[in-house]
């Protein structure tokens, strides 16, 4: 302590003051070094990853090497989907059969020629210009069922997930369903094909046309189904593309 303030403390003592009322200034501490800290984004939300535009490649990523039912027992390869991912039509099926369990691609045996037969050789006769690989072909299950047989309900139900979101990711003008099985998964419904066939149906907004599926077609005996058929495709084929 200085000696002017040690002689300012007596001269106020002298005076009778037991007490002094300084005020003190405290000066702010000195700064620390902060070290910077990296900003961290916050962890995204379901919502926000929800909102995440959905692909054909991520729900077949999704799919992955799946286990999810039974079929998965028999297969040789998932058969996830074909053509074009912005196609304006598509066309679901039931289910891969031996050609294309082998080579993992939907409608690739004797049905899937007639199917190709059927849109390419409808297309040119309507004046439309439209090959097989400007629409999507699908089916209801990505495995093989033993033996071509039709998919159990649970097994459909499980593949049905996967169909959805594909059909919503592409957003098609109108989808063709072929055959019963087909029908029934997208549309719930308990009613024949042959009943279904020909009129327009609806799946989350989308026009649906249910036809017979081209197997059936194949068979000798079902000459006036495959006439049929046809008409059912050049509905489709002008309400998409005219």
């Amino acid at each position: 302590m200085s000696n002017d303030l040690i002689n300012h403390l007596k001269f106020y003592r002298d005076l009778g003051f037991k007490e002094l009322d300084i005020p003190v200034s405290i000066p702010p501490p000195a700064a620390e070094s902060v070290e910077a800290s990296p900003v961290v984004a916050p962890p995204t939300s379901a919502a926000q990853a929800a909102a995440v535009k959905d692909t054909l490649q991520i729900i077949q990523d999704d799919i992955g090497d799946c286990t999810r039912c039974g079929l998965h027992e028999g297969r040789n390869k998932i058969v996830f989907g074909d053509g074009n991912p912005n196609a304006k039509l598509v066309f679901v099926g039931e289910g891969p059969g031996a050609d294309e369990d082998a080579q993992g691609i939907p409608f690739v045996g004797r049905a899937g020629q007639l199917l190709t037969d059927m849109i390419e050789k409808t297309a040119v006769g309507e004046g439309i210009t439209v090959k097989r690989p400007d629409i999507y072909i699908c089916n209801v299950v990505k495995c093989r069922p033993p033996g071509n047989r039709a998919p159990e309900a649970d097994e459909m139900a499980t593949c049905g997930q996967f169909l959805e979101r594909q059909l919503k990711n592409i957003q098609p003008k109108a989808i063709c369903v072929l055959g019963a099985t087909a029908a029934k998964a997208l549309l719930n419904s308990t009613i024949g094909i042959t009943k279904m066939r020909g009129e327009w149906h609806e799946w989350n907004d989308i026009p649906v046309m249910p036809t017979f599926h081209p197997s059936y077609l194949l068979r000798a005996y079902n000459k006036e189904a495959k006439r049929l058929a046809w008409e059912d495709l050049k509905k489709v084929l002008h309400y998409v593309y005219d």
